[in-house]
């Protein structure tokens, strides 16, 4: 099949790689792609996010099947006007892409169908705010209802400093429109982990197991982010809690979905909270992929990444051989100094494109400057992934990539992994 994958991130890159590796793959295309993705793919300017210009793009070049990889293009509706020009796509159209672009629909969505989730309230302005934080007690979680590109949920640590926040959207209007709704939510202590789930509307086959590592410095501290780095699989995810996590909430997911009559075709990305007592709750939807949870995922899994996403995009995916992990993959983040802040751009990178066995760098936040220098493009620049046959390993591999390569001002978090090996 002639594949299109939309979008240019580490995500994006991971999908192409896995795309590259297929029997069904006969031509493979991203727009708009990195210069990571385009040693792989063939790359195309264009806007994933205008419904029209894609399905022009794509009905031009013969593309057959399409990936979407961010969530912003099926929120414009990019899944259904494919669709309709008789394209297959692994993304949800816009209905069913609201559990990841209003924060508010999906809490609601969850509270509707009996699927495990804390207490919230939802606000329109500060006094409504202050109401329901004075309900709670640190730390808040505080989150806009729309899509902020992963600026959009807050942990603070006090009243005053939730309620500024809650300005700062409402008010201030720092997130513009996605900030004119806000969630206030209970906090819910525990293990987070992330299931990332094929589904066609009828059947749901889970990928390997990860977990995202979320704040930007060493030992859980600093600034929330869109995340620093990732494991795949994770070592203490075993059969019984991949069946309790099928049945409370992937299954009822994907009934709810029918329920409301929603066509789902694509990813269901639960965040998911394990209490201490053992019980679960999903602290957010995506309809897509994680990022970076894709750059471990997809080079853990066992199977042929191509057959199952075609399977699914087609409505068979209950026929798709389907054999789980294989290898074991540590994603390390290479980002920009002051990233989730403000960073610097444009800084040459080097070291990231020698090839070495058993590791991958995949492309997110780069670019090529007008002398064809890979330079820094972004807050979230590479992230570099160790495979190997066990955690430590991989792990091991990650970082010894990650010593080769540099550019200025990069930081990056040195303990992706270390709990669960410490644990073990």
């Amino acid at each position: 099949m002639k594949v299109m994958v939309l979008g240019g991130g580490g995500r994006e890159h991971a999908v192409v790689h896995a795309f590259s590796k297929s029997k069904i793959t006969t031509g493979l295309h991203c727009c708009p792609g990195n210069p990571g993705i385009a040693k792989l793919a063939e790359c195309h300017a264009g806007d994933p996010c205008n419904p029209a210009e894609m399905t022009g793009l794509c009905k031009k070049l013969g593309i057959e099947l399409v990936f979407a990889g961010p969530e912003a293009p099926l929120v414009a509706g990019t899944a259904d006007a494919l669709r309709d020009a008789g394209i297959l796509v692994m993304g949800p159209g816009a209905s069913g892409a609201r559990l990841e672009g209003s924060k508010a629909f999906s809490k609601q969505f969850m509270k509707r169908h009996g699927i495990p989730t804390s207490d919230f309230d939802l606000c329109t302005n500060l006094d409504e705010c202050k109401a329901a934080l004075s309900k709670r007690s640190a730390p808040f979680v505080v989150k806009a209802d729309g899509l902020a590109a992963g600026k959009g949920a807050f942990l603070p640590d006090t009243f005053d400093e939730a309620v500024s926040i809650c300005r700062m959207m409402l008010e201030e209007q720092k997130l513009g429109a996605a900030g004119n709704l806000i969630v206030v939510e209970d906090y819910v202590p525990g293990m987070e982990m992330t299931v990332l789930a094929f589904t066609d509307g009828k059947t749901v086959r889970i990928l390997p197991s990860s977990q995202d590592h979320k704040r930007a410095l060493d030992g859980d501290k600093g600034n929330n982010t869109g995340g620093m780095g990732a494991y795949s699989p994770v070592p203490w995810v075993d059969e019984k809690l991949i069946k309790k996590i099928t049945d409370e909430i992937l299954t009822p997911t994907v009934n709810g979905l029918k329920e409301d009559g929603i066509p789902f075709i694509g990813v269901i990305y639960a965040g998911i909270m394990i209490k201490p007592d053992g019980s679960l709750s999903v602290l957010e939807y995506n309809v897509r992929l994680g990022d970076p949870e894709a750059q471990v995922v997809l080079p853990a899994f066992g199977g042929d990444f191509g057959e199952v996403v075609s399977a699914c995009a087609a409505g068979r995916l209950a026929d798709a051989e389907w054999p789980g992990a294989a290898r074991v993959a540590l994603g390390v983040v290479m980002a920009s100094g002051g990233y989730p802040g403000t960073f610097e751009k444009g800084l040459e990178i080097t070291g990231a494109d020698e090839e070495e066995e058993n590791t991958f760098v995949y492309h997110a936040g780069t670019k090529k400057d007008a002398q064809g220098k890979l330079v820094t493009n972004g807050g979230r620049v590479l992230t570099v992934v160790g495979i190997a046959d066990d955690l430590k390993t991989a792990r091991d591999r990650a970082y010894a990539r990650v010593a080769k390569i540099s550019f200025d001002k990069c930081h990056f978090r040195n303990d992706i992994g270390d709990k669960s090996l410490k644990a073990k």
